[in-house]
């Protein structure tokens, strides 16, 4: 089956997308380790993430349209909804709830990036067709 431009996007989003959450636990420890500049970087670096995220549900959104394949959506959107809530903890300097959903949201975002560059996306084609 030959990958189709919207699966191109969408694998490439995905990957901007958990490269650029990789480096909030660096930015966090460089805060933690006294460098008070840390912290605005770890902001940055939050909408940054958040960003990717809107883009990649958007990215799903198409794929559920042009492939009929809803499960990226949907699993985005579970993201969209984990990453949300983990940014305003994070402003409010719930840790509590802030830490343990940025270790769930990275370990959900690598799996979502395994499913997108191991399986096929979009409906198979019947061997006799």
């Amino acid at each position: 089956m030959p990958v189709r431009p919207v699966t191109t996007v969408l694998r490439a989003v995905v990957t901007a997308h958990v490269l650029s959450i990789f480096g909030q636990p660096v930015l966090a420890g460089v805060y933690l380790s006294g460098d008070f500049d840390g912290l605005r970087w770890h902001g940055l670096g939050a909408d940054v993430v958040t960003s990717i995220c809107l883009v990649q549900l958007a990215v799903a959104a198409v794929v559920w349209a042009r492939l009929r394949t809803a499960w990226p959506f949907w699993t985005t959107l579970a993201l969209a909804v984990a990453e949300t809530a983990q940014y305003f903890a994070g402003t409010a300097g719930a840790l509590w709830l802030h830490l343990p959903l940025g270790v769930f949201t990275i370990a959900a975002l690598v799996l979502q990036f395994a499913v997108v560059w191991t399986r096929p996306l979009g409906r198979r084609e019947p061997a006799d067709a």
